[in-house]
């Protein structure tokens, strides 16, 4: 956790699984386990009143008491109320506070804050407790807001604009936290997932070699049988369709696509497309059926292959594990780019309608250590932590380091598919060069292959990375234009953006395709890149049939 970065930026992520209350204590754990919700005292504070600027500066978090409870609200209830239900109000009021035997004012347990002023039937999301969706506010029941009784519609509007101003926020803070949610709340199932995963792909690895063949075969005669069906379904609407005269003449030219889907025109098509596509897939099945019988022999010779060299299967998990060096790596560069500049404080107040509260408007700074809210004038004024400073020519060329760091991103992550592959192609083509198997075949196939790859291909696979990276850097840049031009009125650069984003993305999948066989020419040659790129291009272009 850098220590030049804001804790509200990244947050706790256990405080979406379990939130925290005003003493900062954590709801659903420890002392309070049999709590696990969050109710606000006032959602009416949570309502921005000087911007959006400073619900940001406030940390994006509701300027109320928050309090942990056992379940949330399900009546009305109101300390304004001539009849206040204590009992009601009692489980919600701060831990310590009696509500019936106190002879504190009414106004003076809302200035205070010892219980909430008002409740509504809720539900919890996140455990955080908001108002129902469609709750029907009672005639007698009213709150203050703004100095005024609000009743009515009127009370449902304001409670609804509270709530999504805190969900709002909420998203905005804990994007990534609730992916984290799911996982901490889910991990044991998921663990228990992915094991079943792992043991039937195992298994159907394995068993690879006996099924091939009726596997293949299936195959081929359901994609024959479907496209079968599509032919005899095409022409029986086609049928239907022409005997009612539907024709594209009755329909025009539409933007609603689904009315092409009642002329027969339209199935007509469709109809001659899958009978051409099921004559060229049976002359391919009839003229390359030798070809096929070769390929289930591969197959089953692959799944013996995996049946001697089992570590093969567990060698994905240290390409795992560099990815997720990478990733952090970068990440953590990037933050620290981003936070390089000192922190920038200002002084903030939640509502500005508040008495005295009017005159701060978020651009005064502030020391946070020295800072006395009564010299500003306004009681309920913060020092916030606002942004970083972004002078000097470090800082005014953040944009650029990103970009660097950006681009080395991308390379590492390349280079590390790429020494996956490479390895893997080593460890069985020891397999496939041993005359007496599995008797020749090395002790430590997958290690061996590894160590050979890093002493005398690493600058192969970087070189061929970054062919790669370049490629994707231009898709980015493309993206980054489009984005930039989404606005942009003009036809021809929009379509010349378009073709280049095209264009750049068929060529990113041909570089793999290209590298990922020259690497298996690496790894079986010891040949360099540019040989091996060579080669793999001529051997596909001699089968490309096949």
């Amino acid at each position: 956790m850098s220590p030049c970065f804001p804790a509200w930026v990244y947050g706790d992520p256990r405080q979406v699984i379990y939130p925290r209350n005003s003493t900062g204590m954590y709801c659903g754990v420890g002392e309070n386990k049999d709590k696990p919700y969050v109710v606000y005292y006032d959602l009416l504070k949570c309502i921005t009143g000087t911007s959006i600027l400073a619900a940001a500066m406030n940390g994006l978090q509701c300027p109320t008491t928050q309090v942990c409870v056992a379940k949330c609200p399900e009546v009305f209830a109101s300390i304004y109320l001539k009849s206040l239900q204590k009992d009601i109000m009692q489980p919600y009021c701060q831990p310590g506070f009696n509500l019936t035997s106190t002879t504190m004012a009414v106004s003076e347990i809302a200035a205070k804050e010892l219980c909430p002023t008002f409740l509504v039937p809720s539900q919890p999301f996140f455990n955080r407790c908001f108002p129902a969706a469609n709750i029907s506010i009672p005639s007698d029941f009213s709150i203050i807001y703004q100095g005024r009784n609000v009743t009515g519609n009127d009370t449902k509007d304001v409670l609804g604009n509270a709530t999504s101003q805190i969900m709002d926020s909420f998203n905005f803070q804990n994007l990534g936290k609730r992916i984290f949610q799911d996982f901490a709340k889910s991990w044991s199932w998921i663990l228990i997932a992915l094991a079943i995963a792992m043991v039937v792909s195992l298994l159907f690895l394995l068993l690879l070699r006996f099924t091939a063949g009726i596997l293949v075969w299936v195959l081929i005669v359901g994609v024959i049988g479907v496209i079968g069906y599509g032919i005899y379904h095409c022409w029986m609407e086609y049928d239907t369709f022409n005997k009612q005269g539907a024709t594209i003449a009755n329909v025009g030219f539409t933007t609603n696509l689904s009315a092409y889907g009642s002329v027969k025109e339209t199935w007509l098509a469709i109809f001659i497309i899958l009978v051409v596509v099921e004559v060229v897939l049976l002359l391919l099945l009839l003229f390359l059926r030798k070809r096929i019988l070769i390929a289930i022999a591969l197959i089953k010779e692959a799944s013996r292959a995996i049946g001697y060299i089992m570590s093969s299967l567990f060698y994905p998990i240290v390409t795992f594990v560099l990815l997720v060096v990478c990733v952090a790596y970068w990440g953590i560069t990037a933050l620290y780019l981003a936070t390089s500049g000192a922190p920038l404080y200002v002084i903030s107040a939640p509502n500005n309608s508040t008495p005295g509260c009017s005159n701060i408007t978020g651009n005064t700074t502030c020391d946070p250590v020295g800072f006395n809210s009564s010299s500003t004038g306004c009681q309920e004024s913060r020092c916030i932590f606002y942004k970083y400073n972004t002078e000097g020519i470090f800082q005014q060329n953040l944009f650029n380091l990103q970009i660097y760091n950006v681009f080395g991103f991308l390379w590492c992550i390349n280079f590390v598919i790429a020494l996956g592959q490479c390895v893997l192609a080593g460890t069985f083509a020891s397999y496939y060069w041993a005359f007496h198997k599995p008797k020749d075949i090395p002790y430590f196939p997958v290690s061996g292959a590894f160590m050979r790859t890093l002493r005398y291909h690493t600058g192969s696979l970087a070189f061929g990375s970054l062919i790669l990276t370049i490629v994707q850097m231009i898709r980015i840049v493309l993206e980054y234009l489009d984005h930039k031009l989404k606005g942009a009125q003009n036809p021809c650069t929009r379509f010349l953006l378009c073709c280049l984003k095209c264009c750049f993305w068929c060529l990113e999948k041909f570089i793999k395709f290209l590298n990922r066989n020259a690497y298996i020419m690496i790894a079986v040659y010891g040949k360099n890149f540019c040989v091996s790129a060579k080669n793999a291009f001529k051997l596909l272009m001699r089968n490309i049939v096949r």
